[in-house]
């Protein structure tokens, strides 16, 4: 090789490592040069300190990239105080770049960030430890092992060492997590007395397993069995050392975790509102903002819940006259319709078979009828399954997982099934178009799939639009004829009123000191609804403060906002327009999906106007 040529291939890898240097050096630890840059550094800080967000996306799993499939996140007061920092820091550097002069869709990007970034600033930096980590409905002592179970993927022999791996770390976790419930005793931050009656019985429940019999190893077996590449000896030793974690590591840890919240107990009251902590009625404020994404006081919801309940309870009563049932009491009613034995499920596993049956069915009807309603549907499968039954007791009556980022594992339906009584055909319908088609697998698939816009913005989740997009599903299938009989319709009328009977009893237990027995009543006598469904649902919205109102907040929004659209375009009004409009932009706090609509109005008059010139 010439002298020449050595000069050459010398100062083109100098030239390579200084440009590398210019673009790397400040994107990694400086303001990056573009704000593109500074969005990706942003994702890309949050994503290494919570290896369960990486997984649950599985961009990287068993890549060279992949960093994280053998962590479990950092649970410590360490670990919430690194979370702050980093999200003050990463809002002053966004406030540094000049937001005047962007183009409608980077501004878009600019103020969604802005918004996530404050928003979290404020919770973590106010209110970072006036949740309940140990609580009967997402727990941390049913979250960790679902996460193991339901997300850790289980496809090579390396997913069978690094879920080894995870397993041997948790008790740290469990030790990280006893921590805070520490300080948040010593603050009086601590859940209802029959809260954490619930969680110690499924922990103890959890810890009664013997090691083979527990979920962590039970679960795994039929995975192994599909598992390509696997030798036997390697999968006999894998086994054996998740055997002795569950044994040595996980069961000393639940025992921990058992004496730190029978601890908790000791002190806990029976009041049920948030009102009880200190600064309990800034707390609420913040969560009903956090999950609204709208300024709305606690008293404003709470009457907004009353008119909707009058509203709906008019149009069920009118179904049931029809169909010669009497309105005076509609709880009573609705009850009686709702459980005529045409409409039951044998309580067996018989009937909870037919009932995944049956909602795939219903979901693969609403999946052919979308091209009538959309342009832009999400290339993700759905699938249809069980609610685990380890966490079936205290978890809700269904809700949707979001597919991996790569597509290997489907977006999917959860149905609690723990007792099939509780799921009466008239309501099925409603409830898989809300969680599946064309609700958040829509929502969240498309949302996922986006393109042309900054990565962060595939993932972002703003409660009131991913909940007032499921709850608006349900009434798009309402009113284009997806309900094929009155008591299908009473279904759906019933899952509205059960959203809006939410904002007065959130409100009620939070801000005006209902208990939990007020709101059982309250809610069993405006819905029909089973007590046992219903004591289910109150206590959620006990131990997670605002977000059950976040749902018709959402849907009354959109659905003012398709109204406000159509009176703007009269006849040039397109139903799937408008849900690209909605849809594409991904989950936007709800004052920037208005905006979003009145730009595309202003669009298409502004195409209207030219064709007329024209």
């Amino acid at each position: 090789m010439s002298r020449r040529v050595k000069r050459f291939l010398k100062w083109s890898f100098l030239t390579v490592v200084l440009a590398l240097a210019v673009f790397l050096v400040p994107t990694l630890w400086f303001k990056p040069w573009s704000i593109d840059h500074f969005y990706m550094r942003t994702f890309l800080g949050f994503a290494v300190n919570h290896p369960s967000l990486m997984t649950g996306l599985g961009m990287l799993d068993g890549t060279p990239l992949d960093f994280y499939s053998d962590k479990l996140d950092d649970a410590s007061p360490a670990g919430e105080k690194k979370d702050l920092e980093f999200a003050e820091s990463q809002l002053r550097t966004l406030h540094s770049y000049k937001r005047d002069g962007m183009t409608a869709t980077a501004g878009m990007s600019y103020d969604v960030m802005d918004w996530f970034l404050a928003d979290m600033t404020e919770g973590q930096k106010r209110f970072a430890r006036h949740d309940y980590p140990v609580n009967q409905l997402h727990g941390f002592q049913s979250e960790l092992p679902d996460f193991l179970i339901n997300l850790h993927p289980m496809r090579k022999p390396v997913d069978l060492a690094n879920y080894v791996k995870r397993l041997s770390k948790f008790g740290i976790a469990v030790d990280q997590t006893i921590e805070g419930l520490e300080l948040r005793r010593q603050q009086g931050v601590i859940p209802p007395r029959w809260s954490l009656e619930k969680s110690l019985q499924q922990m103890r429940e959890f810890r009664a397993h013997e090691p083979k019999d527990n979920p962590l190893y039970a679960t795994l077996l039929p995975k192994l069995d599909k598992m390509k590449g696997l030798k036997p000896a390697d999968r006999d030793r894998h086994l054996a050392e998740v055997e002795r974690h569950i044994r040595e590591t996980v069961q000393p840890a639940w025992d921990r975790l058992i004496a730190a919240t029978e601890k908790q107990l000791a002190v806990a009251t029976d009041d049920d509102g948030v009102w009880k902590f200190a600064d309990g009625a800034d707390y609420y404020n913040y969560c009903l903002r956090h999950h609204t994404t709208t300024n709305l006081p606690a008293d404003t919801i709470h009457a907004i819940g009353l008119d909707e309940v009058a509203r709906i309870q008019a149009q069920m009563r009118a179904i049931l006259a029809r169909e010669g049932y009497p309105t005076a009491d509609l709880a009573k009613s609705v009850q009686r319709a709702q459980k005529e034995p045409r409409f039951m499920y044998p309580a067996d596993d018989s009937g909870r078979a037919q009932i995944l049956a049956d909602y795939r069915t219903i979901l693969d009807e609403s999946k052919k009828r979308m091209p009538e309603l959309f342009n832009v549907m999400p290339k993700a499968p759905l699938a249809v399954e069980r609610v685990p039954p380890f966490r079936e007791k205290g978890s809700a009556g269904a809700y949707y997982q979001r597919g991996s980022m790569d597509g290997k594992r489907p977006g999917t339906f959860y149905a609690n099934l723990r007792d099939p009584n509780e799921t009466t055909r008239p309501g099925m319908r409603t409830l898989a178009y809300h969680e599946g088609i064309p609700g958040h697998h829509f929502q969240l698939g498309i949302q996922q799939e986006l393109k042309n816009v900054p990565f962060f913005r595939t993932l972002v989740p703003f409660t009131a639009y991913a909940e007032g997009w499921g709850l608006y599903a349900e009434r798009l299938a309402l009113e284009h004829g997806f309900q094929p009989t009155p008591y299908d319709s009473l279904g759906a009328y019933q899952a509205e009123l059960f959203r809006a009977v939410r904002l007065v009893v959130d409100t009620g237990i939070h801000s005006q000191r209902w208990n939990r027995t007020r709101a059982i009543t309250y809610m069993v006598a405006n819905t029909g609804m089973d007590s046992s469904e219903v004591a289910t649902e109150i206590e959620r919205y006990i131990v997670n403060p605002g977000q059950a109102c976040a749902y018709k907040v959402g849907q009354l929004e959109i659905l003012r906002l398709r109204q406000h659209a159509m009176d703007a375009l009269g006849e040039r009004f397109d139903i799937k327009k408008f849900h690209d409009v909605v849809l594409t932009n991904g989950a936007l706090p709800l004052a920037l999906l208005e905006r979003a609509v009145d730009e595309w109005i202003t669009s298409e008059r502004s195409t209207a106007s030219a064709r007329r010139s024209g």
